[in-house]
């Protein structure tokens, strides 16, 4: 039985969401109005996961939120409107500690609720499974890890082919978030190659999340919502509700968002984007980085740049919030390296020769 918390300060949100977990046989549903409540059916209910409203009254999401992972840390998945504040507090949240989020319906929330009925299903599942360590813990970690030179891979590197660019692919989902915060501020302003990302995330979240993490890197982060050429000292965030593929424009590689296709489980697609970089730039200049998240997504492709003479890099489990999509790379022997997520950023230096 899985013990489910409800927070929001709307009744009616409260009775959908709980209407929605009580229809599955698994769940142990109790509600909380507001942060406060929150907190002390956190000791009280000890559930073994939260759905968390951020605008509420007396005590906001973010507020309970940083109460509950100092008091009792528990899998935490935020419920956010579709607004830029909402998103950029959303990422605040993962920041602290939160596993997922769900971007909350707009509208008829009857109907809106039932459209997204599977996918809330899923993640609060998948985040009632996800590792999670108290903050306090994971700070002094960090703090070790910081302190100590991580183990580097030195591998013979392949000589770049002329006239081509090498490129670094990042795949991510469920945990995502706060895994790019550790890695992506760690590589230098003049990396040489471009990064692109592929985050599964809804479209409204993605502008956001491109401007918080630009402010965190030295590093350049744009949102890749248009035609853009590929140039060496940029991280390209995919476009949530799109797909992200690499083509030639003008003697030059450009990203662009694609149309999501049905082909593809996941958006913005690991896989299709790994493809379409594999088209264009030779498997021995393209670098991978599978981190955490649900499924499968990339992994395929992934394979097929080390197969090719390329090199990849699977976050291990320790580290992973949700042990899936490296996990399936790993398995597939696709990965030339299996790292913790505080030493992907000096090994991704080290193998472009910076």
């Amino acid at each position: 039985m899985i013990k489910l918390l409800i927070v929001d300060d709307s009744a009616l949100m409260r009775r959908q969401l709980s209407a929605l977990f009580d229809a599955e046989p698994d769940f142990e549903v109790r509600l909380a109005r507001n942060g406060r409540e929150a907190v002390l059916e956190n000791s009280n209910f000890m559930p073994d996961v939260i759905t968390l409203d951020i605008n509420m009254p007396e005590m906001d999401g973010l507020t309970a939120l940083s109460m509950i992972m100092a008091e009792r840390p528990v899998p935490v998945v935020m419920i956010s409107s579709l607004t830029e504040k909402s998103a950029l507090a959303t990422f605040e949240a993962l920041a602290l500690g939160a596993v997922d989020y769900v971007a909350k319906p707009s509208g008829t929330i009857s109907l809106s609720i039932d459209a997204i009925r599977a996918m809330v299903i899923s993640k609060v599942r998948t985040a009632a499974k996800a590792r999670l360590k108290p903050l306090r813990k994971q700070a002094a970690a960090a703090v070790v890890a910081s302190s100590q030179p991580p183990r580097l891979v030195h591998t013979p590197l392949v000589r770049r082919v002329p006239g081509t660019v090498g490129v670094v692919v990042i795949g991510v989902s469920t945990g995502g978030p706060r895994t790019l915060e550790l890695i992506l501020p760690k590589l230098a302003a003049s990396f040489p190659w471009p990064v692109l990302v592929a985050q599964h995330m809804p479209g409204s979240f993605t502008a956001s999340f491109a401007q918080r993490m630009n402010g965190l890197c030295a590093m350049t982060v744009v949102e890749a919502n248009r035609p853009m050429a590929l140039e060496p000292g940029t991280i390209y965030i995919g476009k949530g509700g799109a797909d992200m593929q690499v083509v030639p424009r003008a003697g030059k590689l450009n990203v662009l968002a694609r149309p999501e296709s049905a082909e593809y489980l996941w958006h913005p697609s690991v896989e299709r984007l790994s493809r379409s970089v594999l088209e264009h730039v030779p498997a021995a200049n393209v670098l991978g980085v599978m981190l955490t998240g649900m499924g499968c997504d990339g992994a395929d492709a992934f394979a097929t740049i080390k197969k090719g003479g390329g090199r990849t890099i699977a976050e291990s489990e320790d580290s992973c919030v949700v042990f899936g999509m490296s996990a399936e790379l790993i398995k597939q022997g696709g990965a030339t390296i299996t790292l913790h997520a505080e030493k992907i950023a000096a090994q991704v230096s080290a193998w472009v020769e910076f």
